[in-house]
């Protein structure tokens, strides 16, 4: 997550921080905050007030089982976009106009091109290593790209924090198709989305333990 938080417009520090781990899994309140930093939550209200005031964060009441209300905190538009897009408007201008002369099969065809690209650049190193080596390295590959992924190691469940193509996949839901298809053309196995971005959930989410579980049984 480094080239992350390095490309979080100048931010440094506690406040980058903030700004990923908010991305990650947000509404967050300051004490949920807090835990994770390892800092109080009122340390950590001042660079919240902080990023507050440059537009950034936005917060708001949340009643969250019994007792007084919480305040949530939770990423602005203007916060989100601080997050890496790749020629977002560019390309969405270019499909349109695409989709209305040729239809949906171009648009999709164009979509799969910088998959496929990648997939035929990272696909002999992948295939040589076991599926535990290759699901972190195809999260740092999708990271490259902006899309913030990490692996939760026990499962093997990659998480995608960042979707860069975010207003792409609204308007071309087929966008989501495709990086599905080759995610799991990367990993050599079949997949099962947990969450979507799509239905509301804060990050996109594959599932790939009952492929590993499989794999072991077999090596046993």
């Amino acid at each position: 997550m480094e080239d992350v938080v390095g490309a979080l417009g100048g931010f440094r520090g506690v406040r980058a921080e903030l700004l990923v781990a908010l991305k990650k899994a947000q509404p967050l309140t300051a004490g949920e905050l807090g835990e994770q930093f390892g800092l109080t939550a009122n340390a950590l209200r001042r660079h919240l007030k902080a990023l507050e005031e440059d537009g950034l964060v936005r917060y708001q009441r949340e009643v969250r089982g019994v007792g007084a209300p919480v305040y949530a905190y939770s990423l602005s538009q203007a916060g989100e976009a601080l997050f890496p897009r790749s020629y977002v408007q560019v390309l969405a201008t270019a499909l349109d106009a695409l989709r209305a002369q040729r239809g949906d099969q171009a648009v999709e065809a164009v979509l799969e091109a910088e998959w496929r690209r990648l997939a035929e650049e990272a696909g002999p190193v992948l295939e040589a290593l076991p599926l535990e080596e290759r699901v972190p390295l195809v999260a740092e590959l999708l990271t490259a790209k902006g899309y913030m992924a990490e692996v939760e190691p026990t499962s093997l469940t990659l998480r995608i924090h960042n979707c860069a193509m975010r207003e792409i996949a609204e308007r071309f839901p087929e966008a989501c198709a495709v990086e599905a298809k080759f995610v799991e053309r990367l990993l050599g196995v079949p997949l099962v989305r947990n969450a979507h971005r799509r239905d509301g959930c804060g990050r996109c989410e594959y599932g790939v333990s009952g492929h590993l579980s499989a794999v072991q049984q077999e090596q046993a």
